[in-house]
């Protein structure tokens, strides 16, 4: 037996900054540049999200969907549909009792609202309701993103839209194309990391990033 057999892992010690972190990005990034920014390995992020009950956003979900997919060597690529193919259950009727307990025409949810309504999301931004069709949480946009896509179109890969700098709000008529703007991924993990510390902490974080780089490259010369 192993000294690691039967010994339960050490668990996680979160700070609230990391939880602050990770609950202001999670929607919107990458796991993975998530944990990379936050010295933590995808499983642990994805583990205290689920935790917390945070998820991705619907864009977010897309643009990952789409990068794996675009992966070489990908098992969906094969099985794609292509023009003129037709699906198997193309003119068949679901048998199935699943009908019989659906809800009846016109019933709705206790929680139900229309599109158009708004609220309040747990990180604090104004969110409004597009669609009644799908997962509750994906029928719901940030009011700023909308903002943003009414005038230019939809969000590229790799961008999100952002409040510009003291211009956060959750108020609905303070929330216009000037109060916004498109960046990179890259750029918005910049700007909520280093930069937002003090100069003397900044720089602090930034020379213990490359003593750790040096110091790794120096393991992987001996090795």
């Amino acid at each position: 037996m192993t000294k690691s057999r039967g010994i339960r892992a050490q668990r996680t010690q979160w700070t609230d900054d990391q939880v602050e972190y990770l609950r202001r990005h999670y929607a919107d990034s990458l796991t993975k540049e998530i944990a990379a920014a936050l010295s933590l390995t995808v499983s642990v992020v994805l583990r205290k999200a689920a935790a917390l009950g945070i998820y991705k956003s619907l864009t977010m979900i897309a643009e990952t969907a789409r990068l794996r997919s675009e992966i070489s060597g990908h098992g969906g690529i094969a099985r794609r549909f292509q023009p003129g193919m037709t699906p198997w259950n193309k003119g068949l009727s679901y048998p199935g009792v699943s009908p019989r307990t659906q809800f009846s025409a016109g019933n709705k949810p206790m929680n139900w609202v229309p599109v158009g309504s708004h609220r309040i999301n747990s990180d604090g931004y104004l969110d409004r309701k597009t669609s009644d069709v799908g997962v509750s949480r994906w029928c719901w946009e940030p009011v700023h993103r909308l903002v943003w896509m009414a005038a230019h179109g939809p969000v590229p890969p790799g961008h999100l839209v952002v409040f510009k700098p003291g211009r956060r709000t959750a108020e609905l008529e303070a929330i216009t194309l000037d109060a916004v703007e498109l960046i990179t991924r890259a750029e918005n993990m910049r700007r909520n990391s280093v930069h937002q510390l003090p100069p003397e902490l900044a720089r602090l974080v930034q020379l213990r990033g490359v003593l750790i780089k040096t110091i790794n490259r120096k393991a992987k010369e001996a090795a």
